[in-house]
């Protein structure tokens, strides 16, 4: 084999001597320790028990090296030609997984399936999410080709939401070998005796309570900021400071600017690094110096490549602070000698509460990581109220009046108590043993029916014979036999007697691959575009807003929406006279913008009526892209308005999802030319933003392992040049000139001055040219009709000789004259450098 990799080398001479265990451990330990790496005990354990056939449940801590148990697990399922799967909890660590084992394995043997696409599915070796393989397992059982399953991040399993997806396969797959890893596991006993049971394998449980890189611990009573410097000259860096909220952290981070954390040197050394790197937006400008003084910040709601510049820079050893939240952005790759916490409560959802073991040590966990550091720091800041006290008694010293005198500060109001005690608890407890958080939903059942034998006993099995208490299983059965019913009474399943004249049962419908995970409220929207008159000015919107129902809620996004839309009835019900408690009550029915709200439930009824799995999933209607796009706004000035900057991540999330849903699902008879418009605008939005998500979706689809390995180690891309998108960059131009009119409309000059003071329009400017329209008009249009491509001329004659372009924003006039308008120049050029289009007005009149 000229191409193969060693580890595809050693397998296809093992398969020719027969594939003996003992040699398939030697040939795999010999490549590892050829490449440099020194097994732990607990590894050889493992991978021992693993080529002998026996389950295993690993949990050691993080840093001994589990993803290798995970390679060597597939290399033996490879030389007994068995099928394997690997999974995680998200996209991203599946997509890490899957590149890695393409390299180790080569191209041919990986394949790799998420909700969006799937990449080789006939390989032997399969990346996926966690519910991908419960799908599988519903609908194929004993019978699915599957003959072993490397489960990581396995305490999911405890999850309230998505557990289910990772206690299905070990139900309903008694023929596979399963190994589960994570560094917090708990008490297994009871899972490894049920897990020996169904599968009839022995179940090995391997621990290691011996990290390769060690930790202390320490309670620091001091300030943060003190904290930190003490942390830093004893050369304890780089620190990652944990926080319970994202607003937190980038507040401890901008607070931390007034440290002399790094020199001069170190300086240059960043710039140099940072290159011609662009922060474009509200945060970006924030980020941009905060890194420049050696202070990273990461978390969910950062823009992806933010995160990944400062994962980079850190891998680099050039953030010695990093401000993030508790989750340390899950998949985060980046050498942490110290994690200092700056508490040990949360909020979760519901209430304040201590950090259980689990989440403690999942945290800790991430402090000293082997071949960066030699030992490891976690240290816990105590509460501010303690340490105010305890310096007021510093202060006192041995003066017992001065001692009596002290009034000492009480915790804050709704504060959970913890301190000194309690740290020293959970640093010692073992993680809670994993509760079963088992669920049954109508795509459950539908999977399982549609396998086609016995239906019944398969779904009385997952049903009776799960990790529940007896209580809880009944309540399923309730369930199952609601959905049951429902499916029943729709005609989506029937019931027969096979040849035996025993009951079974079947589906008379057929069902997409996956039909529940890849947004599952599609085939409704389809059905309810039927529903649009495409003669209307508002179909393009109206396609969007049917897409938008079937996302999921952005919340921060949602929630101030609701807060303005709040603000704003409050504003009227004010000028109208309407007295407090009134207003009071009207206001719980103000909620954010939902475009054919009443049109999409009625029509969903009727859908769900006919296909009662729809049920399982709610329909959310939303104005995001919508709103962005009637008020023409960029993504920077949207996530501005909204005062939502920390989650702008989020808000870029969402657009891309809305991007990808609209491109998959809206039948191409169903675009018209300015939906299609659109379309190209919200992907140049997202790509001149940050392109890693379309780059992320476009690489799961059609994946290049020599290019990820390239890309491995270097700094985000820049944007393309945005007007290599002509469609996408007409549109950003018209939004730029509708958003004149829509000020126009309504005499907001100071907004108008705003935008173009600097090309000779002031607010005083414009007031003027307007008063002269209004002498002849009594009205200015800002609707659909006013917005339209055909009011909008635009002369390229200059583009190449002078790099503008010459447009003319036709008014839509009561009279229908539209001889006002306004006149501007596009700077290509610098609508380049910017990323969006550079407007300037040239005159505002008749033409």
């Amino acid at each position: 084999m000229s191409n193969s990799t060693p580890l595809q080398s050693l397998i296809t001479s093992l398969r020719a001597d027969g594939a003996d265990p003992d040699a398939t451990f030697e040939a795999f330990t010999e490549w590892a320790q050829s490449t440099g790496i020194s097994l732990y005990p607990a590894q050889e354990e493992a991978l021992m028990e693993i080529v002998s056939g026996s389950n295993v449940i690993l949990s050691t801590p993080t840093g001994t090296g589990k993803s290798l148990v995970a390679m060597g697990a597939h290399f033996a399922a490879l030389v007994t030609g068995e099928r394997s799967y690997y999974t995680a909890p998200i996209k991203a660590l599946v997509s890490e997984k899957f590149f890695a084992l393409v390299a180790a394995f080569g191209a041919d043997n990986v394949g790799m399936v998420t909700g969006d696409s799937s990449v080789n599915s006939e390989a032997p070796i399969i990346c996926c999410t966690a519910e991908i393989l419960a799908n599988e397992a519903l609908r194929y059982g004993d019978e699915a080709n599957v003959g072993q399953v490397v489960m990581d991040e396995f305490h999911y399993y405890a999850d309230p939401d998505r557990g289910w997806a990772w206690q299905v396969p070990l139900l309903m797959m008694p023929h596979t070998q399963f190994i589960l890893m994570s560094a917090t596991l708990g008490d297994v006993t009871e899972l490894s005796a049920d897990l020996t049971r169904r599968t009839k394998r022995p179940t090995a449980e391997v621990t290691g309570s011996t990290r390769p890189v060690p930790l202390a611990y320490d309670y620091a009573t001091t300030p943060v900021q003190e904290t930190i410097e003490e942390l830093m000259h004893a050369d304890r860096a780089p620190i990652y400071v944990v926080h319970f909220a994202q607003a937190a952290a980038a507040e401890r981070a901008q607070s931390l600017t007034s440290l002399k954390l790094i020199s001069r040197e170190q300086r240059d050394e960043i710039a140099e690094a940072i290159g011609e790197f662009k922060f474009t937006t509200g945060f970006g400008k924030t980020l941009s110096r905060l890194v420049r003084s050696g202070i990273g910040v990461h978390h969910a709601g950062m823009l992806p490549r933010y995160r990944r510049l400062v994962e980079q820079l850190a891998q680099r050893g050039l953030m010695r602070v990093i401000c993030g939240t508790d989750t340390l952005g899950v998949g985060i790759n980046v050498p942490i000698r110290t994690v200092l916490l700056s508490g040990l409560t949360k909020y979760d959802g519901v209430k304040m509460r201590q950090l259980n073991a689990r989440e403690f040590h999942q945290i800790a966990g991430r402090a000293g990581r082997a071949g960066y550091d030699t030992a490891g720091d976690v240290v816990l800041q105590a509460p501010e109220h303690e340490i105010d006290n305890l310096k007021m008694i510093q202060k006192a010293g041995d003066d017992p009046k001065k001692k009596r005198k002290i009034i000492r500060k009480k915790a804050p109001q709704g504060f959970v108590s913890w301190g000194e005690a309690s740290f020293e608890r959970i640093i010692h407890a073992q993680p809670e043993t994993l509760m079963s958080t088992m669920t049954i939903t109508h795509s459950m059942i539908l999977n399982v029916i549609g396998h086609g034998r016995e239906a019944f006993e398969r779904v009385r099995a997952l049903v009776f014979d799960n990790h529940e208490s007896p209580t809880r299983q009944f309540e399923l059965a309730r369930r199952a036999i609601a959905i049951y019913r429902t499916l029943r009474a729709a005609g989506i399943v029937e019931q027969y007697r096979d040849a035996d004249g025993a009951m079974q049962f079947r589906l008379t419908v057929d069902l997409q691959a996956n039909f529940a995970l890849n947004q599952p409220l599609s085939p409704f929207a389809i059905a309810a575009l039927e529903l649009l008159d495409e003669e209307e000015a508002t179909y393009p919107l109206d396609v969007i807003s049917v897409i938008e129902s079937t996302l999921e809620d952005p919340r921060p996004i949602i929630g101030a929406q609701q807060f303005i839309a709040r603000g704003e009835a409050v504003n009227a019900m004010k000028a109208e006279g309407i007295e407090y408690d009134e207003r009071m009550e009207l206001l719980d029915a103000v909620t954010h913008p939902q475009p054919l709200s009443e049109l999409l439930a009625a029509a969903f009824e009727l859908y769900a009526a006919e296909r009662p799995w729809a049920r399982d999933f709610e329909l959310r209607p939303k104005a995001v892209v919508r709103d962005m796009y009637e008020r023409a706004m960029t993504f920077t000035e949207y996530v501005s308005f909204y005062k939502i900057a920390r989650s702008e991540g989020l808000v870029l999330r969402y657009l891309s999802d809305a991007y990808r849903a609209i491109s998959q699902t809206v039948p191409d008879e169903k675009k018209n030319d300015e939906l299609r418009d659109i379309i190209e605008w919200l992907g140049e939005l997202v790509r001149q933003v940050d392109s890693s998500l379309l780059d992320e979706w476009e690489e799961l689809a059609h994946p290049d392992p020599e290019k990820h390995a390239a890309d491995s180690v270097a700094l985000p891309p820049p944007p393309r040049n945005i007007l290599s998108n002509r469609r996408a960059f007409l549109v950003l131009v018209r939004n730029e000139m509708f958003r004149r009119v829509q000020h126009a409309a309504y005499d907001r000059f100071a907004e108008l001055g705003e935008l173009d003071a600097a090309s000779g329009f002031d607010a005083d400017a414009w007031a003027d040219a307007l008063d002269e329209y209004y002498e002849e008009y009594d009205t200015l249009g800002s609707g659909p009709d006013a917005r339209g491509p055909q009011m909008l001329v635009i002369d390229e004659s200059a583009a190449e000789s002078e790099r503008v372009w010459r447009v003319r924003q036709i008014f839509d006039d009561p009279a229908g004259d539209h001889d006002w308008g306004i006149r501007a120049e596009v700077d290509l050029a610098e609508s380049v450098e910017a990323g969006e289009a550079v407007v300037r007005v040239t005159g505002v009149g008749m033409f």
